[in-house]
């Protein structure tokens, strides 16, 4: 036993010297450490972070100086290579082709030191001070891309040239690690000066215009040396968004590129590059008229416009992407079609205008034709020439739509159940107060809202049927109330209005008679949605893209249910009613059954027609506007005619083309599904002195706050009335109390729509 315990003893002395070592210190520090347990053996320790963290900054020193190593500045990119995009019709046939680059190289010395810095204040205010690359900004933009903030470039002017002048426009991170250290060697290999010419020279500024040389004459018709710092101010902006910017082309967007131009301004101020006073007193500079590329005159330049900013507006192609070339694009336009449209349009209005009548010299018409069940534009008439009249008259916003909304009022109330101020369902048969300027009401208070029926006619009860047949202002003005603005405006963006559309959101009561500007296309979509049952595919101009063979994904256009069917469905057989027998009688000639609204902007600087039959969506408008100052004119007079409305040349080139668009196909009536109580009552039915020879009242025009007496038998406050047991509508009482005009109780307009003018004045171009 003893030997056993020597054994054991001797073997545990053994066992620690041999752990611990000649002193043992070791092994008694190791025993009074305490053990991990836990959760806390998962965490590392702090020796492992340390070296994690010098790994990896080894790491990224590595890799930051084997990049700078090895990648290289490469040849500056040759005007030569540039391609042409090919943009073909839907059967294939080509349609136009672009690429010709419009550039013109400068010393910097030619340009003015106000221009310079007007670009740098747009775009790198440090660039002379800082250094070639902004690792933090470039991380916040990413930071700012990936949480859904927008894509914002975190480049510096040295990064924007190099991507301009060495590389190329895809959005990878493999050009975005080239772009970085090409950037870093070429701050070290070239001057600030040399670096900034080079960029102003290779930036794009839209309208085809390569290098502040060619934006000047482009924008200005002068030379990049006589631009004064408010020009050039315009020009550094538009750097951020050349198509968007460019107010000739996109009136609607002068609010943005205005703000932009301020923008650029006010950090010249900052940065003491302008003084306080001059910046106070400088306006907004005149533009030229755009020149046109001899290859997109006629209808190809509003089509590749407009398949251009579908691609881009559409996260397709970028622009710089797609400026670089090399793309063949299958359009949706069916080349049969948009010719009839330019005949329809030709036969039915240009031929009838005289070069020597003054007023003829304003008339602009746009047109879009959409097939509902699949959502492709099949036509899209821009104006007579590309090269004549810059501006796409078929996607401007600037232009009221007047009665053409009030379909949408009517198709909100059927969709939200609305009721009149008594609770009446809404329906077609409700009987309404048409009487000129009559005050709206709401919750039983005068509104302040009184709108004029054209020509101030009164018409006394009606239905809303006839009220939509005769474009009766009063009527919808107190049916959008009863809705509720905010509701109609909802509808309308439901139905295919843009949200961001001008005067949408801030038209009150008057939304219901057509202050907003929506394009011509985008009015078509609404009525496609119409057409297709309140069922909505969103719009396309493309069938396809391709670049070297292969496709370029393209959007899913998902159809989505805007207002239900009973909504739409109802709606289109009041607007059947308007083309049997109201205003829009002119349609009937496309000899198939058509639903359709007239509309006529204030002052008559635009008439609409609208219309749908089911196989085929169409709207077209005759617009008012002056050849150079490009301000927004009346029409009366145009043609030889008093005044213009929608039922004469917009319902006439409908029809004409309408007919030649569905040619050959098998007509086809619509089948509805109507809202209850919507069935036709036999008086709803307009007789022959209600048909064309009404007057139009599409004029959103207001007049007094005081109500007028009441041509009907009762008088009612524009509540809706149960049609009685022989048909004719039952009024209700008297209201013993007349509502006081003096004091409106809700924020509705007592004055017309603001002047669309103002998003024109100022520039030129047709």
């Amino acid at each position: 036993m003893s030997d056993d315990a020597r054994h054991d003893g001797t073997g545990s002395e053994h066992g620690e010297t041999g752990e611990t070592g000649e002193t043992g210190e070791t092994g008694e520090a190791a025993a009074d450490r305490p053990r991990r347990t836990g959760w806390r053996r998962l965490l590392p320790t702090w020796r492992m972070v340390v070296g994690g963290v010098l790994l990896f900054l080894l790491l990224i020193v590595g890799g930051l100086t084997a990049g700078y190593l090895l990648v290289g500045i490469p040849p500056a990119n040759s005007a030569a290579k540039a391609q042409s995009n090919v943009y073909l019709y839907s059967d294939g046939t080509e349609l136009a082709r672009d690429g010709d680059v419009n550039r013109e190289n400068v010393p910097l010395g030619q340009v003015p030191r106000t221009v310079q810095r007007a670009v740098l204040a747009a775009e790198d205010r440090d660039f002379y001070s800082e250094s070639a690359v902004d690792p933090a900004a470039m991380l916040r933009a990413a930071w700012n891309t990936v949480t859904g903030k927008g894509k914002q470039s975190g480049s510096t002017i040295t990064q924007q040239y190099v991507k301009n002048y060495y590389l190329g426009q895809e959005q990878t991170l493999t050009r975005k690690a080239k772009e970085f250290f090409i950037a870093i060697k070429l701050d070290r290999e070239e001057s600030k000066d040399e670096i900034l010419q080079g960029y102003l020279n290779t930036s794009y500024y839209g309208r085809n215009a390569y290098g502040i040389q060619a934006a000047a004459r482009a924008y200005y018709g002068k030379d990049v040396g006589a631009l004064t710092t408010s020009e050039g101010a315009y020009l550094a902006a538009l750097l951020n968004a050349p198509s968007a910017y460019d107010i000739t082309a996109h009136p609607e967007n002068r609010p943005r590129a205005l703000a932009r131009w301020n923008y650029v301004l006010d950090g010249m101020v900052k940065q003491k590059w302008l003084g306080r006073a001059e910046r106070t007193a400088m306006a907004f500079p005149a533009l030229t008229r755009a020149p046109a590329s001899a290859g997109l005159s006629g209808q190809r330049g509003y089509l590749v416009e407009a398949v251009r900013d579908y691609l881009t507006g559409h996260d397709i192609l970028d622009d710089g992407t797609l400026r670089a070339g090399g793309y063949r694009i299958t359009t949706t336009i069916d080349h049969k079609r948009q010719n009839a449209f330019v005949k329809a349009v030709r036969t039915r209005l240009m031929d009838r205008l005289d070069g020597h009548r003054t007023v003829d010299g304003y008339v602009r018409a746009g047109g879009a034709s959409i097939d509902p069940a699949t959502g492709r534009v099949v036509a899209l008439y821009g104006g007579i020439d590309y090269a004549k009249q810059f501006v796409n008259s078929a996607t401007r916003r600037d232009y009221q739509v007047g009665s053409t909304f009030k379909p949408l009022v009517f198709a909100s109330a059927v969709q939200n159940a609305s009721v009149t101020q008594d609770g009446s369902p809404i329906t077609p048969n409700t009987v309404y107060d048409g009487t000129n300027k009559r005050m709206t009401l709401s919750h039983g208070h005068p509104t302040g809202f009184a709108p004029g029926n054209e020509d101030d006619h009164s018409y006394g009860p009606i239905t809303v049927t006839e009220a939509t047949d005769k474009s009766v202002n009063a009527v919808y003005a107190q049916m959008g109330i009863d809705v509720g603005p905010d509701t109609v405006r909802k509808t309308a963006v439901a139905l295919g209005i843009p949200a961001d559309t001008p005067s949408l959101a801030t038209s009150q009561g008057a939304i219901s008679l057509g202050t907003a500007t929506p394009s011509v296309l985008d009015m078509t979509q609404v009525y496609a949605t119409l057409a297709h049952h309140g069922r909505q595919r969103p719009y396309t101009l493309i069938d396809h893209v391709t670049k070297a063979g292969e496709a370029i994904d393209l959007p899913e256009r998902e159809e989505t249910a805007a207002v239900e069917r009973a909504a739409a469905d109802t709606t289109t057989q009041i607007l059947r009613s308007v083309v049997e027998g109201g205003t829009g009688t002119a349609a009937q000639a496309a000899g198939r059954p058509a639903a359709g609204k007239t509309g006529t902007a204030e002052q008559d600087k635009a008439a609409w027609f609208a219309g749908y039959t089911p196989d085929l969506a169409t709207v077209v408008a005759v617009l008012g506007q002056h050849p150079e100052t490009a301000v927004q004119e009346p029409l009366y007079g145009a043609a030889g005619r008093d005044r213009l409305n929608g039922g004469d040349f917009p319902a006439q080139i409908w029809a004409d083309y309408t007919a030649a668009a569905l040619a050959g196909r098998p007509a086809r009536d619509f089948d509805l599904r109507l809202q209850d109580g919507a069935e036709p009552s036999p008086s709803a039915a307009p007789s022959a002195d209600d048909s064309e020879s009404a007057s139009d009242s599409d004029s959103p025009s207001t007049g007094p706050t005081d109500s007028a007496t009441p041509t009907g038998s009762g008088a009612p406050t524009g509540t809706g009335a149960p049609t009685g047991p022989t048909g004719q509508p039952t009024l209700p009482p008297t209201p013993t109390e007349v509502p006081t005009t003096a004091e409106p109780t809700e924020e509705f307009p007592t004055v017309g729509p603001p002047d669309a003018d103002e998003y024109a004045q100022r520039w030129t171009g047709g």
